[in-house]
């Protein structure tokens, strides 16, 4: 799993996910749970767009093991610290000391030194006082810590019980972590010299570069949020579509690949606010950027672009087309049509969802027996909303066609109440190819 983890990023998706079942099938009753964690962590990178905020990777166990570790940790200053134990001749000296008790309450109260003999910060000596009568306070985040969860940062943990935070508060937070992130020096000092490139490009074809610049593989030293702050001073969403179809040839170019997580961050800033505001079809170039970015990195492109964009309320016949396109491009491999499905079967159906779906299903999908079963109960359920759908009609035609020999005779039966109250003209074509699937 190290091994896997190192190598990721220039290892092939579709291949990645069988050796991920097969790992995930470990009959021992008591899997190593370091090898687990790095599975969970593996599955997630290949994802398609399944929500996995705030999941943890570690198993119950695990969890509870880091809680009994945070608890017997105690209070420090910049890092957590183990609890000292009072120094019992400590504790003899303050009991012989003849001071009177106004004499030493002008004193600096001493707290002991910790093991390289720094004091602890002013609030945290205050937070030890405090915590005698509310050690409850400290709890949440140690529980939050040991669910995967990011604990806040300790100026918004009141010490008597937790306040909810405005939403003020937390576009403050959102805004500083934002102003104190920073670009690799090296790459933010080549960024004049890219965003000219992109410039000369936008405003001519010729010439249009295979090779990327050096300075862009230093992505796969960039974190996710990183890559979204070079998009940004890069002015991506502004390119034209010559100059998107230049980064896109750039980025297929570098060796290893991306990461899942900076590839769909770059798919959603070169892509994503393009193809919602289209008002006609999409130029030749942009269609050429598109389907060869989804042919290599076919995973981001699901989880930033084919979802959005069909749960969109505003999307149009230019976004239908588009996508309609990018499911007919041959060069997409058989099993990221089967992700694409996958995808599309988690999205409520439209009249969009049906021409794009129809489109799919038109190249011959390989699908499984239970991907299959999955495809068929949700055409028959959402047929009985569809009975005017002419789109709708067409997808059950093309689904009775292509892919006859997979229909049984339980699918076949549950189809007949659909396309019984189908009102569309296809009405009695639908009739006619059901009644030849019948044994």
């Amino acid at each position: 799993m190290s091994l896997l983890m190192a190598v990721r990023p220039s290892l092939p998706e579709s291949r990645l996910l069988p050796v991920l079942q097969i790992a995930q099938q470990d009959p021992s009753p008591e899997a190593d749970a370091w090898l687990q964690a790095l599975g969970e962590l593996l599955r997630r990178d290949v994802g398609t767009g399944v929500s996995i905020e705030r999941a943890s990777p570690l198993s119950e166990r695990c969890q509870r093991q880091l809680r009994d570790l945070c608890r017997q940790l105690g209070p420090g200053g910049r890092r957590l610290k183990l609890p000292q134990s009072p120094d019992p001749k400590e504790e003899q000296e303050e009991d012989k000391d003849p001071q009177p008790p106004e004499k030493r309450r002008k004193e600096p109260e001493e707290e002991p030194a910790g093991p390289e003999g720094e004091r602890a910060p002013k609030r945290v000596r205050f937070l030890r006082r405090e915590e005698e009568g509310h050690e409850s306070a400290g709890h949440e985040p140690l529980e939050l810590l040991a669910d995967g969860r990011d604990a806040s940062p300790m100026k918004n943990q009141p010490v008597v019980r937790a306040e909810p935070r405005t939403a003020s508060e937390s576009l403050e937070d959102t805004k500083g972590s934002t102003e104190s992130l920073e670009l690799p020096k090296a790459l933010q000092d080549q960024v004049p010299r890219l965003q000219q490139l992109l410039k000369t490009c936008g405003e001519r074809l010729e010439g249009l570069e295979n090779a990327a610049p050096a300075e862009l593989q230093l992505l796969h030293e960039c974190s996710p949020s990183q890559v979204d702050l070079l998009c940004a001073q890069l002015q991506l969403p502004q390119l034209s579509d010559a100059g998107v179809l230049q980064v896109c040839t750039w980025l297929l170019s570098l060796s290893p690949d991306l990461s899942l997580s900076n590839a769909t961050v770059l798919a959603t800033s070169l892509f994503l606010g393009r193809i919602l505001s289209l008002t006609s079809s999409a130029s030749r170039l942009l269609s050429i950027a598109l389907t060869s970015f989804c042919a290599k990195y076919t995973y981001a492109v699901c989880r930033a672009l084919l979802g959005p964009v069909l749960r969109a309320p505003e999307i149009g016949p230019a976004q239908t087309e588009l996508l309609c396109c990018l499911m007919k491009d041959e060069a997409l491999e058989s099993d990221m049509r089967g992700v694409m499905l996958g995808q599309i079967l988690e999205l409520p159906w439209k009249e969009a969802v049906f021409l794009v779906l129809q489109s799919l299903l038109e190249q011959q999908v390989e699908l499984t027996p239970e991907k299959f079963s999955v495809l068929m109960d949700k055409l028959c359920k959402e047929g009985l909303a569809a009975t005017t759908s002419m789109a709708y009609a067409k997808l059950m035609l093309t689904v009775m066609t292509k892919y006859q020999a997979d229909i049984t005779e339980t699918q076949r039966l549950s189809m007949a109440t659909p396309l019984a109250l189908n009102t569309t003209f296809l009405r009695k074509s639908l009739q006619a190819t059901l009644r030849h699937l019948a044994p």
